[in-house]
């Protein structure tokens, strides 16, 4: 017999917590083993392979591997790593590129409208190509598996399991937000919040995070590449208006919105026969 997961407050609050551990273990473990990797022996990546091994370690045990025994299941529900058809995963990346490109148009806009200072990047010149390269990649896996397993995973499913679809997206977003403030300028969290919603929502339509890691992936390679570089290059409005690269960002945010838009009600409707409410084993 099975019944659906239910948690009280405080387990909300614990795996709120939970969440907000996983991201930053994984980034700070990463960040640590870089540091050290292009201090010591920038000429052997071995950084790469070991966040490699820490990383599947602990996929396997988010997802239900190793002791106890006894919660192997409840694990392997929360991290919900559900497989889902192609069609339904097409849908999902059609939607969340819309969605990039509508939220790089976002950040551009914040850039114009909120004097910050622009996203710190790692200077890489002194370095072996190959050991960037692999570094690079590296990095574009840490914060889609860690995050999404931690927010779209534990976290979201615990709070879908005791409130509405909206209010858990909303909150988990909301966390997810706050989470970065350290690292980028509070404005950001703006940005941040609606890049948690889409994840979110991509979660809760599939019932799986696999797609958002997918999505989280391109989201971070695009914005490391093409918007974050070109955060101090931004004119604010208020130093002689509006130029063209400001109705250029609003053009891109508001096209790009419009077609997630219409990819989420798309996705809404391929898997709405297959969303069923989480079980859980009595």
């Amino acid at each position: 017999m099975t019944r659906p997961l239910a948690f009280g407050p405080l387990a909300v609050l614990w795996f709120g917590l939970l969440g907000l551990f996983i991201t930053t273990f994984a980034g700070a473990t990463w960040a640590a083993l870089g540091l050290t990797n292009l201090k010591t022996s920038p000429a052997i990546p071995w950084s790469v392979p070991v966040m490699a091994v820490i990383l599947w370690v602990m996929w396997q045990y988010l997802g239900g591997h190793g002791p106890p025994q006894r919660t192997s299941d409840i694990r392997r529900r929360l991290l919900r790593a559900n497989p889902i058809s192609g069609r339904v995963f097409a849908w999902s990346m059609i939607a969340g590129i819309v969605s990039i490109a509508a939220l790089a148009g976002y950040w551009s806009l914040l850039y114009q409208v909120v004097k910050m200072p622009g996203t710190i990047l790692p200077d890489y010149s002194a370095y072996p190509l190959y050991t960037v390269v692999l570094g690079i990649v590296m990095g574009s896996l840490v914060s889609p598996f860690a995050e999404e397993s931690g927010f779209r995973g534990y976290f979201q499913v615990v709070l879908e399991s005791r409130y509405s679809a909206p209010l858990a997206i909303g909150v988990s977003s909301a966390v997810f937000a706050v989470a970065h403030i350290p690292i980028h300028p509070w404005p950001t969290a703006i940005v941040f919040f609606l890049v948690g919603v889409v994840f979110g929502v991509t979660a809760y339509l599939t019932q799986s995070i696999l797609p958002g890691i997918a999505m989280h992936i391109v989201g971070d390679a695009t914005f490391f590449v093409f918007v974050w570089p070109h955060d101090n290059e931004h004119r604010l409005i208020w130093q002689g208006g509006p130029d063209l690269a400001f109705w250029v960002a609003i053009a891109q945010a508001s096209v790009f919105t419009a077609l997630a838009v219409a990819a989420f009600y798309r996705l809404s409707r391929l898997t709405s026969d297959e969303r069923r409410p989480i079980p859980a084993t009595a």
